[in-house]
């Protein structure tokens, strides 16, 4: 059996969060892999599953980012499991928005989720990183992770999503390179279709209604004697 953990805050108003994107993983590999429904457990939610021929405990920890750990260090608790079965999910500012890392052990990097779970099991667990980029100063770091998803990130967040959720298989048999280039694909050739898309032609311009109500103007006719027609003969000359 293995864990595997998406990290962000409970409600409604945090859903779209960048601070978020560990519990859209989640939900992605649950959608892809016909988890059964969310419950609530081990103060989280969890869905379980089998990927790969191995059973999977998919654990939304509902205390709130920084205090993530209590809600994983219940469930491997439960589970007598060791932290080689855990896999987290989150998101990290050092990576630029779309790329994905996978480590194991090391710090927490100033993240307070895992720097819980690091205070209540320790740190030999599978770390998944999701790239949300940094605001470029520190001071905006907060404002940023705890800010929705711009529309134009879908172009990118969507295929990865995808991604995590089509190749799980590879993070519970161990493949962790190869997941990792099967989400740059993904992102790269999302990438690669939008620049490659024709460019529109523009439609012609609309005339306005009063404008097409309009019968077609008749040419209008040059007088043919009187001063005007002289003036008009010496000015461009006789074209006859």
């Amino acid at each position: 059996m293995l864990v595997f953990a998406g990290l962000g805050n409970p409600g409604a108003k945090y859903a779209d969060n960048r601070h978020n994107v560990g519990f859209m993983a989640a939900d992605a590999i649950a959608r892809r892999h016909s988890f059964s429904p969310w419950s609530k457990k081990f103060q989280g939610l969890i869905a379980e599953g089998t990927i790969a021929g191995e059973k999977i405990i998919l654990i939304k920890p509902q205390t709130f980012m920084n205090l993530s750990g209590q809600s994983v260090g219940e469930a491997l608790r439960f589970y007598k499991l060791e932290l080689a079965a855990l896999t987290v999910f989150y998101d990290e500012i050092d990576l630029a928005e779309g790329k994905l890392r996978i480590k194991t052990g090391g710090g927490a990097g100033g993240h307070n989720g895992i720097r819980s779970i690091d205070g209540h099991v320790g740190n030999a667990y599978r770390r998944v990183r999701i790239g949300v980029g940094h605001p470029g100063v520190k001071e905006m770091v907060q404002h940023h992770v705890l800010g929705d998803f711009a529309k134009a990130d879908r172009e990118w967040l969507d295929p990865l999503l995808d991604a995590i959720a089509d190749n799980a298989a590879m993070i519970v048999k161990g493949d962790e390179s190869g997941f990792m280039n099967k989400a740059a694909l993904a992102v790269q050739g999302k990438a690669i279709a939008e620049l490659e898309k024709p460019a529109q032609k523009q439609a012609p311009k609309q005339q306005s209604h009063i404008r097409q109500a309009r019968p077609p103007q008749a040419p209008a006719k040059l007088p043919e004697s009187g001063p005007m027609a002289a003036m008009l003969k010496k000015l461009f000359g006789n074209k006859d």
